[in-house]
C-alpha cells in the first residue's frame, strides 16, 4: 500500500480542497486511490458538504462515510477537546487499528489530518504522531501571504525533527493579483525548507468538484508525488 498524509501549517489552509484534488487527478492516471480523515469536528461526515463528503466524491471511492471518518465530534474544535466535551476518548491505537482495517481497500492512499501538524487528536498523542504511527509521507499546504515562512518552516522542521519524510509543499490560495508577499514567499520557503515546492495553486471563488479537479492539473506537479510513491497506473 502507497500513499501519503495532507497536513498543514495551520487550520483553514485548504488541506481537503488539495486532497481532493490530488485524489481526483491520480484516479484520472488510473491509480487505485482511497481516501481516509478519521478526525472531523463541527460537522457530520455523511452531511453533503462535509470535508468527509467531498473526499468520498472526488476519489470514487467505494469505502463508507463512516470508513473514511470513524470518529466525528459536534463542536468545531480540536478533537481531543472536542472529544473531550463529549465524555469521548480515541486512542492512538484505536485510530491507527481502523487504518489497518482500511487500507487493504485501495492500492494508493490520501490521509488527510485535522489542522495543523501538532493539533492534539487524543490523550498525549498529536497529528504528528499520529503520521508516523501510519508510517507514512507528508504533504504540507500552507498559506500564501505574510507570515507563511515562519509557519511553513517551523512545520517542516519540526516534521523532520521527528523522522518523517516531507515530500514537498502546496502553497495554496494565492490571489488572481498575487501581492509581492505572495510572488516571492515560494522561493524563500524552498531555500529555507530544503524541499520542493509543489505547486502553488490559486484561490478559487467557486470550489466545486471541476474546477479543484483542474486547478491541481494545473498547477500541482502530481508526477513528481506520482515518482516519489513509485505509483504505476493500473494497465
Amino acid at each position: 500500500m502507497k500513499g501519503f498524509f495532507v497536513t498543514g501549517t495551520d487550520t483553514g489552509v485548504g488541506k481537503t480542497v488539495i486532497s481532493c484534488g490530488l485524489a481526483a487527478v491520480l484516479k484520472e492516471k488510473k491509480i487505485d486511490v482511497g481516501v481516509f480523515k478519521p478526525f472531523l469536528s463541527g460537522m457530520r461526515s455523511t452531511h453533503p458538504q462535509s470535508d468527509t463528503a467531498l473526499l468520498k466524491q472526488m476519489s470514487q471511492t467505494c469505502l463508507s462515510h463512516e470508513d473514511i471518518t470513524p470518529f466525528e465530534f459536534k463542536e468545531p474544535l480540536a478533537p481531543y477537546i472536542a472529544a473531550e466535551l463529549e465524555g469521548k476518548a480515541v486512542s492512538l491505537e484505536e485510530a491507527v487499528n481502523h487504518w489497518k482495517k482500511i487500507r487493504i481497500q485501495h492500492d494508493c492512499f490520501i490521509v488527510e489530518g485535522a489542522g495543523g501538524i501538532a493539533v492534539p487528536l487524543g490523550k498525549d498523542y498529536l497529528v504528528s504522531h499520529f503520521i508516523k504511527a501510519l508510517e507514512l509521507p507528508v504533504v504540507i499546504v500552507a498559506r500564501p501571504n505574510l507570515g507563511t515562512i515562519n509557519h511553513t518552516y517551523l512545520t517542516v522542521q519540526y516534521a523532520k525533527g521527528i523522522g518523517l519524510e516531507v515530500i514537498g509543499i502546496v502553497i495554496n490560495g494565492t490571489s488572481s493579483r498575487p501581492s509581492l508577499d505572495q510572488e516571492t514567499n515560494p522561493d524563500m520557503i524552498e531555500e529555507l525548507c530544503g524541499v520542493p515546492i509543489l505547486g502553488v495553486t490559486p484561490k478559487l471563488e467557486h470550489a466545486t468538484p471541476e474546477n479543484i479537479h483542474n486547478m491541481i492539473k494545473e498547477h500541482v506537479d502530481v508526477s513528481f508525488i506520482m515518482n516519489q510513491m513509485q505509483m504505476g497506473a493500473k494497465k
